[in-house]
């Protein structure tokens, strides 16, 4: 096959094309960037007191959203500062969310690719190499992911968050009503699980077995409610039956966990089918 030599050229020296039309090819396309099956909700979206974000992608299957923001030419100072600040606005606006900073730019130096890779694991940011080809029929883009999203570890493999506690941290931080709540899911845990006790963590209370950390389930109690992470992979039949019995569940395709919330007369009233999510996890995670 015959080998064709690219001609690379400059946005940012191009005399007709701009950064509005970078702005619109993706938006036409936004799976050229590379991010998975994104869709666009937004272009040149306004922020309060700090300028219009280029770009809103979300991914429809998981609810992530990503905060664009276009560069021609070099990245600089004011580039990654206004793309972490727009992230920072979307994610306190729409904390429902999961947010991802994306720097795109033609050419990001090796001082700036440091700075980023600084923030990266504190502030979940991409940042892509934008080259832009000349051919008969018009002009490409292409995008070279340098940096990528720094990947979050689950509860029970990030030391930070093992860090142990004790009941009586849990019960300044929630409260005796929801520590309480929490023995009586782990005695719906016992039936089918007989060996495994609570386990306090800083961020978390999780299970064990010996002393060995088994986190298919793990309890966040608030001072009102308990929140349950419960890792099983999603099963649209268990989903229906806590929505019909008018239970807060959601599913995080990202982490392959259901997040469920729950109250006292909750689990007098639903203990069969909280027991049957659980042993699913239980299934699913240990034999």
């Amino acid at each position: 096959m015959k080998h064709i030599k690219i001609e690379k050229i400059s946005l940012l020296e191009h005399s007709e094309l701009n950064e509005a039309w970078v702005q619109q090819v993706i938006a036409d396309d936004p799976t050229i960037l590379g991010l998975g099956d994104v869709v666009l909700r937004d272009k040149e979206r306004r922020q309060p007191k700090a300028g219009r974000l280029d770009l809103l992608l979300q991914d429809p299957d998981t609810n992530k959203r990503y905060e664009v923001e276009v560069q021609l030419g070099s990245t600089n100072e004011s580039h990654i500062i206004r793309t972490i600040e727009y992230w920072d606005l979307e994610r306190k606006r729409y904390p429902q969310y999961d947010h991802c900073a994306v720097i795109v730019a033609e050419d990001i130096t090796s001082r700036f690719l440091n700075v980023i890779s600084l923030f990266n694991g504190h502030i979940p940011l991409v940042a892509l190499q934008m080259t832009a080809i000349k051919m008969n029929e018009g002009v490409g883009l292409t995008f070279a992911k340098v940096v990528d999203e720094f990947a979050l570890g689950l509860v029970d493999d990030d030391e930070e968050s093992s860090l142990p506690a004790d009941r009586d941290y849990w019960l300044q931080r929630a409260s005796k009503k929801t520590l309480e709540l929490t023995d009586k899911l782990l005695n719906i845990i016992q039936v089918f699980a007989q060996d495994h006790q609570l386990k306090y963590n800083k961020f978390y209370i999780g299970l064990a077995k010996n002393g060995v950390a088994n986190n298919f389930v793990a309890f966040r109690p608030k001072k009102q409610w308990v929140n349950v992470e419960i890792r099983l992979a999603e099963n649209v039949e268990l989903t229906g039956k806590f929505d019909n019995a008018g239970l807060e569940i959601e599913y995080f395709p990202k982490w392959g966990k259901y997040k469920l919330r729950l109250r006292q007369g909750d689990i007098k009233s639903n203990s069969d089918l909280i027991q049957e999510i659980f042993l699913a996890a239980y299934d699913e995670n240990t034999r």
